[in-house]
């Protein structure tokens, strides 16, 4: 699989200035409260995948989130949902994984990974792009879903799981 590597426009600055978690951990600057980072502040990548390659397997997908602009926090899961044609589903965080708060500061990253069952060509979740949202910031950004239809467990729901922000790099 290949890396994407999309840095997100300026949608929603004037929301993520109004949204901003309180410092006060290890990290700070000073005391100042750091904003929750934004989309529109920092670069995506996705990949590469250890994509599941037939039904029933199970695939990674890591997502690398680096900050491009003022220090910023990471506190609690990113929202992820899978669409298809019409149809979305949002994939719960990994009930074994515990958040933690990171302070970014600019040019330095955080990862999570996306755990996915592969599902049956036109019998499961078909997805074709995946939207990410980061904690504490209303702004979404929709990438392709190149990894093969998703498994769906008992409601419908994906058999899939987001887990934890992770500090990338030393």
């Amino acid at each position: 699989m290949r890396a994407t590597s999309l840095t997100v426009g300026s949608a929603a600055l004037a929301a993520a200035l109004l949204l901003t978690a309180c410092g006060g951990g290890e990290g700070d600057s000073g005391g100042q409260d750091t904003s929750a980072c934004a989309l529109d502040e920092v670069g995506v990548e996705i990949g590469p995948a250890n994509a599941a390659p037939v039904a029933g397997d199970t695939g990674n997908i890591p997502v690398t989130v680096t900050n491009e602009g003022a220090e910023c926090t990471l506190d609690g899961f990113p929202a992820v949902d899978l669409n298809a044609e019409g149809t979305s589903a949002t994939v719960p965080a990994d009930k074994a994984a515990k958040p933690q708060k990171l302070t970014l500061a600019k040019d330095t990253a955080a990862t999570f990974t996306i755990t996915y069952v592969r599902g049956e060509a036109g019998g499961d979740l078909d997805a074709t792009t995946v939207k990410i949202a980061l904690p504490g910031a209303p702004a979404t950004q929709s990438f392709e879903w190149s990894y093969g239809p998703v498994a769906l467990v008992t409601g419908g729901a994906p058999d899939a799981t987001v887990g934890a922000f992770q500090q990338a790099g030393d």
